[in-house]
Order: C-alpha cells, then sequence, then structure tokens
C-alpha cells in the first residue's frame, strides 16, 4: 500500500484537508517551471528573440490588444536585435527553420516570411526603433565599413547615445547587401529605407572614403575611442588558369556590383558561371534576365552545394542549367576574349576539412563548353588596403569572443573575419557594440544564455491542431525576365502573417494553455486571474503525481 504522509514542512498534506484532492504521495519529485531554448532561436545566429515575436502576434485576442498594437510590438523585439527585418527577411537562409519543431507534423513555421512581413510593416507604418537611452554620450565611435555588420554596430551604439561616424568606400551605403545581392531578390529602395532609419538616430555616415588611403587609420585613432572594422569581402577570387584575365571573364562579386549599379554589360547569349554559392547562383539567374543561356558547372553535387535550396529551385525554374560534377580545365580564347573552355568529369571521394567530400577527377573524361561571358564566382576575400597591420599571418582579421582585434581600440566583424551569411555580420556588429559600451562604461555586456534545447520528443505534439503553413507566393516564371528587378517573391498579407505566427508551438515556455491546471487534482497549481500572468505552484498541495509535467505541450514542466 502506498505510504500516507500527513502534512509536514517538507509540503505533503493530510488526508482530512478542507482543499480535497489526494494526499498520497505518488513520487518524491515536484514540478518546477524550466524556460527553455527553442530550436530557431538556437540555430539564428543572431539569437533574434522568435518565440516571443511570433507568441506576441498569436496571443492579440487573449490579451485584449489589437493587431496594430501587437504587430508594433513584435517589430520592435527584432529591432533588439537587428536593425534590418525587410532586409534580413529576404536575403536570409532562415535557419531559424531548420529544426522548427512544427516540422514534425505539417512542416515547419514560416519564420523568414514573418520577419520580412514586419520589416515591410515597419517601414509602411514608419516606426521608430527605441533607443536604450536619450543621453547624448561624449565618445565617438568609427564604423568602417556600412555593410550588414557595420550598419549593425553603428546602430546599436547609436541605441546606447553615442555619436558614430560610419566610413564607406562606394558611392553609397550597405555593403554585399546593396553591390552583391541582385534587385530581384532584395530591392534597393528597401535596403536605402531601413539604413535611412538607422541615419535618422545621429550616425553620419561619409561616402567615398577609403580608410587607409584618403583617411590614414592613425587618423581616427586619435579622434574616436574605439573603431569597428566591418570592410566585408568585396574582392572576388579568379579561377587561377591561364588566360582568366580575358575581357569578357569577369569575378561573381565585379559581375554582380556593374549590374547593380546600372552598368550596361554585354555579356553575348551564353553566360557560364563556375562556383556552388549564393553569388554564383545570382550570376546565373541575372545572366537570364540579360537575355542569355545560363550555365553552372559545380565540382561536387546539389546536395554539396552552399547555396540557398530555394535559389538552386529558382533557378532551375528560369532555365538555368546546372553541370554537377564539373570543373574547369583551361580556357580557349579568340583575340582578347575567352570563347570556350575545357572542362573536366569529376567524381566524390573522401570527405575534406569542410566535412564534404573531396571532387576527384575522373581520369581522361573531359568536355568542350562554349561561352560568349564567363564568370568565376567560387570565392571572394577582402580588400585590406591599409588595415593589413589587422590581419594574422596569412588569415583575415581574428576577434575574440567580443570582436576585440589584436590591435587595441580596435574591433572586428562580417566577411572579413570568415565569409558567412548576413546574419551572422549582425551578430558581430551588435555584440562588437556591446563590448565597445562595456569598453568605454564598464557595464559588462549581455552574456548569452545557455538554456536546454527544447526537441519535439520532449513535448506533447498531440496537444496541438492541425495548421497548414501559408508560404510566399513568388512571381511566374514568365513575369520574371520582364524587368530586371522585378522582385519574386511576395511579402505576406497581415491575414498569412497572423495566421502563420499561431502555427508557433512556443517550445519551451508556457502559452497559458491550462492543461497543467485541468490534469491536476490536487489544486496545486494556481491558474493567473489575469491572461498572460504566470502560473505558480503551491507545492505543500503536490503529491508529485507528474501529471503537470506529462501534459505539458511545450515541454515547460519538469519533476525536480
Amino acid at each position: 500500500m502506498p505510504k500516507i504522509v500527513k502534512k509536514e514542512k517538507k509540503g505533503l498534506r493530510s488526508l482530512s484537508s478542507s482543499a480535497g484532492g489526494s494526499s498520497v504521495e505518488t513520487s518524491p519529485l515536484r514540478p518546477v517551471f524550466v524556460e527553455k531554448t527553442p530550436p530557431c532561436i538556437c540555430n539564428c545566429p543572431n539569437h533574434n528573440q522568435v518565440r516571443k515575436v511570433l507568441m506576441t502576434i498569436a496571443k492579440t485576442d487573449d490579451l485584449g490588444k489589437t493587431y496594430d498594437q501587437t504587430l508594433e510590438e513584435s517589430w520592435q523585439i527584432f529591432m533588439e536585435t537587428t536593425p534590418m527585418p525587410a532586409t534580413m527577411g529576404r536575403v536570409c537562409p532562415h535557419p531559424c527553420e531548420t529544426d522548427c519543431n512544427r516540422s514534425a507534423l505539417e512542416g515547419g513555421v514560416e519564420i523568414n516570411s514573418l520577419e520580412r512581413f514586419l520589416g515591410d510593416y515597419g517601414l509602411a507604418k514608419n516606426l521608430k526603433p527605441r533607443k536604450l537611452t536619450e543621453e547624448k554620450r561624449s565618445e565617438k565611435i568609427a564604423v568602417i565599413g556600412s555593410g550588414p555588420a557595420g550598419i549593425s554596430c553603428a546602430y546599436q551604439l547609436a541605441r546606447r547615445g553615442y555619436g558614430v561616424t560610419i566610413f564607406e568606400a562606394f558611392p553609397k551605403p550597405g555593403g554585399m547587401l546593396r553591390y552583391g545581392i541582385p534587385d530581384y531578390r532584395l530591392p534597393q529602395d528597401v535596403l536605402d529605407a531601413e539604413i535611412s532609419r538607422v541615419l535618422e538616430m545621429g550616425v553620419e555616415l561619409k561616402c567615398n572614403t577609403v580608410v587607409g588611403n584618403d583617411i590614414p587609420y592613425e587618423s581616427l585613432q586619435k579622434e574616436y575611442r574605439a573603431i569597428f572594422v566591418g570592410i566585408g569581402a568585396h574582392k572576388g577570387i579568379k579561377l587561377n588558369i591561364p588566360d582568366d584575365d580575358a575581357l569578357n571573364v569577369f569575378t561573381g562579386t565585379e559581375f554582380l556590383h556593374r549590374i547593380n549599379t546600372g552598368q550596361t554589360l554585354d555579356v553575348g547569349d551564353h553566360i557560364v558561371v563556375i562556383g556552388g554559392g549564393d553569388t554564383a547562383i545570382d550570376a546565373a539567374r541575372v545572366a537570364r534576365r540579360l537575355g542569355a543561356k545560363s550555365t553552372i558547372l559545380y565540382r561536387r553535387t546539389r546536395n554539396e552545394m552552399p547555396a540557398i535550396k530555394e535559389e538552386i529551385d529558382g533557378a532551375l525554374e528560369e532555365g538555368v542549367k546546372i553541370e554537377f560534377l564539373a570543373a574547369p580545365l583551361e580556357i580557349t580564347k579568340n583575340g582578347d576574349r575567352a570563347v570556350g573552355m575545357k572542362c573536366q568529369r569529376m567524381q566524390l571521394g573522401e570527405p575534406d576539412a569542410s566535412g564534404r567530400r573531396k571532387p576527384v577527377p575522373i581520369p581522361g573524361d573531359t568536355f568542350d563548353l562554349s561561352f560568349t561571358t564567363l564568370i568565376a564566382a567560387i570565392s571572394q576575400e577582402p580588400d585590406f588596403g591599409g588595415a593589413e597591420f589587422l590581419k594574422e599571418g596569412r588569415d583575415w582579421i581574428k576577434t575574440d569572443e567580443k570582436m576585440k582585434t589584436k590591435a587595441e581600440n580596435f574591433y572586428a566583424g562580417g566577411d572579413d573575419i570568415e565569409l558567412g551569411i548576413a546574419v551572422t555580420a549582425i551578430y558581430h556588429g551588435r555584440r562588437a557594440a556591446e563590448a565597445i559600451h562595456e569598453l568605454i562604461t564598464g557595464e559588462p555586456m549581455p552574456e548569452l544564455h545557455q538554456q536546454e534545447i527544447i526537441r519535439h520528443e520532449k513535448m506533447k505534439l498531440s496537444y496541438y491542431e492541425a495548421k497548414q503553413p501559408h508560404p510566399s507566393q513568388h512571381l511566374p516564371v514568365d513575369e520574371r525576365f520582364k524587368k530586371i528587378d522585378a522582385e519574386i517573391v511576395k511579402t505576406l498579407t497581415q491575414e498569412e502573417a497572423i495566421a502563420e505566427a499561431k502555427r508557433c508551438l512556443s517550445c519551451g515556455l508556457c502559452f497559458d494553455c491550462g492543461s497543467c491546471w485541468s490534469f491536476c487534482q490536487d489544486n496545486a497549481i494556481i491558474k493567473p486571474v489575469v491572461k498572460g500572468q504566470a502560473y505558480k505552484f503551491k507545492l505543500e498541495f503536490c503529491n508529485g503525481c507528474k501529471k503537470c509535467a506529462e501534459n505539458c505541450p511545450c515541454g515547460y514542466i519538469e519533476m525536480h
């Protein structure tokens, strides 16, 4: 027989308790609320508070708010970590969606589409981000480069009251967001609007200014308390085979830069692109919009292509041909122009340092490929011009966990550290701003929380009703070629965005479903009278039956 324990200091109540229920102790364990990190936040390099954004929208009706209120609140939550949600909602490869626990049901939440919607909503409503202080600090900070890392750093410093000056080598700000991404993916008016919002916070922008050439780094050190270097990696790497310097052979970054600045290029009727990343895909799709046939040469298979899956799909829809397991051997010239190339068939061997299987030549298996323009989109690197003192050996700039370089009061981030995606650069800029603030004020920068990651196996998915995803609509293929800058993906409507937000499972955090309260027979759980307030335990009434934990859909309750 189970032992009947009378109410004592440790909290088990007697059979005669007037509160009702059972006093039979079934377990010595007691429930504890333990917040966990959902995969969406864990997988986001910038740790955007995705769950909070989505649940703020999803709980609108329950909390008696209007959608205008909660959409603005959700936009402000995004703006705590990123100054460019409309931009990132268009270009980010959305690693946040990779392991979304909703994938175990009908499919993951369309987080990137929601970010884009909220970004566009903020622009349409002319919303302004909240500053962390209205104080104007006397310290001045220099930011070199106005790409995602530089804009992020300047934004976070401006929120803290610092005077920030951005030095940009090109005529317009944006870095690779402007000069390396086609307009059909990221309209320049969207990028302009989000950068302008940062500048309106008091950030000064000096374009056509090359630090290290027009202004020595030493001069900046005398005038500014700290310097953030976010020069990006705009220098394309050549094929390193004979005749890759022909007039009609471009690097991927050079080709896209020319297109994005409105230059007219006579590319002929067939462009061949070497590479498998986003730059290669972008160049090939731009070629189609210029009226040319487009072929990509990639030395591995599609499974190894680092480009965004949706962009590869889009390229194939648009008639781009991809020659997998093929690499360039030698270029054929006619005068000063390249006209063709001998290519080598490849096969996959053992994994290389990146973990991908290394391509190796198939002896004697070659083929010829003719073209009118050749684009090498194999990689890119920074142009350090004047900043060589920050490099370490053959490496690029190296930083510690606070984004600090080996040079005193110099911080860095983005592609001049290591090639990566824009959201990673935004994280670098944000952390550097926090570290600079710590340097000046002594206030410790926020720590990164190390919570357990909640997976769907530890949730009760049977609780959630089926809700189909709301994918973004795409422009029909035949409409895409009518204008070179015709945007392909459409923003969700407000109704679609709200419905998509309501698909969030609130993994690892209470969403007021009431299941724990309903299943507890011992009145050991206090349900809040006011919606949105926290549930509480009356542990002196608990007998350890575990029903609250077993029936918590989101995995927020544990027994300890």
